[in-house]
Formats: C-alpha cells, structure tokens, sequence
C-alpha cells in the first residue's frame, strides 16, 4: 500500500506540474522560443541520442541525470561519463557526470553541463567591425542527484539544480528540480518510465552591460542628454518537460539484447511530440542504435538518428564505453555526440 501511494502521489504531482505550467494537456498555442536556458534541452548521452531521445524508461546510465533520475538507482559501483556535443553554429556543450552506489541506500551522484561559445567581437553602429573588445556567452547546469530502488520493481529518483546563464556583463541564475520514477511492469521486459524536468523558478539577465545613458528629449538642445538608465529583462520560465515512455525487450540473452523505446513528450515551450528509439547489443561488446525524433511535431528540423557504441572490460571490473551519435536537423545540417564512460 506505501508503494502504491508514493506512486499515485508522484504521478499526479508529475503531471498537475506540467498541466498548471502549459495550462493543459493539449495545447493550441505555440510557446517556441518562450523559456530561458534552452540549452537545457540538449540531450545528453551519445548512446540516448543514437534512439532518437527515447530514453526516459531506460536511463541506466550517468546521463540518467538528465532524462530520468530515478534511473540512477540502476547503477552499480561507481560509474563517470564525459559527452561532448558537438551542436549548431560551432557551438559546443560538454555533459560530465558521475555516481556512486551505496547499496540500500540508493545511489548518489553530481553532474555539470557546460558550453563553448568561443570569443566575440563587441560592434556598435558605429563600430561594425568591432570595438576592440571582446565578449563571451555561457551555459551552466550543476546538478546533485539520488534514486533508490523502493521494491526490486519500483524506483524514484530526484537530481536538484542550479542553472546559469551569461553574456558579455549579464547573467541569470535559476534553481530547478528533475523528479521521475521507474516501474517494471507485470508484463515481461515492459518498463515505464515517467519524468519531469526543470520544474522551479524563472530566470532574469540583470548585470552591467543593461546599464546605458538616454536622452530623454533628443529634440532638445542644451538638456542632458546623458542620463544613466538600466534596461529592464523580463524574467523566462525554464523548459519544463514531461516524459513518458515504455520500454520493450523482446530479445535478451547474454549474446544478444534488443531493446525499443517510446517516448511521449509534453513541453512548456512547444507542442507534444513523439520519440522512438531501438538498440542491439551483441555480446555486450559492439551496440548499434537508430532512432526518431519529434514525431507529430509540425515544422521540426528534428528526424532520424543514428549511432554504436563499443564496451570494454580493460581489468577486473573496470569496463570502458564509447558511444557514437549523428542527429539529423534537416536544412540545419546535423548534430554529432561523442561519449566516453568508465565503471569499476
């Protein structure tokens, strides 16, 4: 009965979080572009990303951290993961994270996310080839997440969060929460998986570079026409997100597992959407994954995916992964994703 209650209780307060953010389960009005930290929306994990971002009822890896937290308590001993993305316009994101299994006790863990914009010049109107000076934009996310198994079958996870975002002299700092569960249903090899994402407050750029001089009355001469002013931000909500997937093993023995996946997705910031997801493994060596993304989803760049992965036991315990991903994105060319992954 206790375990039937946290479910019942987390699965409302999964979906009533989602509903009072977007107003619904089903919405006619697009809010592309109406959240802050968009980054935050970049998939994690080169081995997630291969099968198209259908995750959420796997997650059995450090990049648990960012599709489903109650998926860390699936982790044995102590496990670190580097992903590096490889995104849009040259722009780079670096995803390290790493657990540690305290047995009954769950299974803790830490992860940071990071960009790489690279340096900009400083242009004005009447400077377009540049000031002299020189300016840089940032993406931060620290997160310290725990799952625990509740029963052999049911598992909950929490991964809290700060987030941070910088231009030039302005930033914005927010504090977030990702919560889900994972339930090994009475069918056999059918998992569920549910989670939310970036549930908590709203972020606002304030800083140095919003403070300007203006001129009141430019018509008039002789007044000060340098008055010192600060441009006023309006604070942006995070990208909530809420998934719910199954997972499907029809095939698994110790020489070959196939695995699907399908994700329903509920956005604050655009219309739902669907993910599908597949991956071999042979021997628990060589892994080959295809996947596709923002299925239903009107106008997206968003298709197929593709990727391997290649698992080695180096000595005792110790095994090493390395994980592939390509992302299609249509008339903006593709995304690559790069992972390595040790566990003792």
């Amino acid at each position: 009965m206790k375990i039937r209650t946290v479910t019942v209780l987390l699965t409302l307060l999964l979906i009533s979080s989602t509903a009072y953010c977007q107003g619904g389960f089903i919405s006619n009005v697009s809010k592309r572009g109406t959240t802050a930290a968009p980054f935050l929306e970049i998939s994690q994990g080169a081995r997630a990303t291969a099968m198209g971002s259908a995750f959420v009822a796997i997650s059995n890896d450090e990049s648990a951290f960012y599709w489903n937290p109650a998926g860390l308590a699936k982790l044995d001993g102590v496990g670190i993961m580097f992903d590096h993305t490889n995104w849009l316009a040259d722009v780079g994101y670096n995803f390290l994270a790493a657990s540690y299994n305290l047995g009954s006790f769950g299974t803790v863990g830490v992860s940071f996310t990071s960009s790489s914009y690279g340096d900009m010049k400083v242009t004005t109107v009447d400077n377009p080839n540049g000031t002299g000076q020189i300016f840089t934009a940032s993406d931060i996310a620290f997160s310290v997440g725990y799952g625990i198994n509740l029963t052999e079958d049911f598992a909950i996870g929490f991964n809290p969060k700060v987030v941070y975002q910088s231009i030039w002299e302005a930033s914005a700092t927010g504090l977030a929460l990702d919560m889900g569960i994972l339930y090994k249903t009475p069918f056999d090899g059918i998992i569920l998986g549910m989670s939310i994402s970036n549930f908590g407050t709203k972020m606002q750029m304030q800083g140095g570079s919003l403070l300007v001089t203006y001129d009141p009355d430019p018509t008039t001469s002789g007044n000060n026409g340098k008055i010192p002013a600060y441009l006023g931000t309006d604070s942006w909500s995070l990208p909530l997100n809420f998934r719910v997937g199954l997972a499907y093993s029809p095939i698994s023995t110790d020489m070959h597992k196939f695995t699907i996946d399908v994700d329903a997705l509920h956005p604050s910031d655009n219309y739902e959407s669907v993910n599908v997801g597949a991956e071999y493994v042979f021997d628990n060596i060589i892994s080959l994954r295809g996947g596709y993304k923002s299925l239903f989803l009107s106008n997206s760049e968003e298709s197929y995916t593709l990727g391997f992965g290649l698992r080695k036991v180096l000595i005792g315990n110790v095994a090493m992964e390395l994980d592939y991903a390509y992302q299609n994105f249509g008339r903006l060319t593709y995304v690559q994703k790069f992972t390595v992954g040790i566990n003792f």
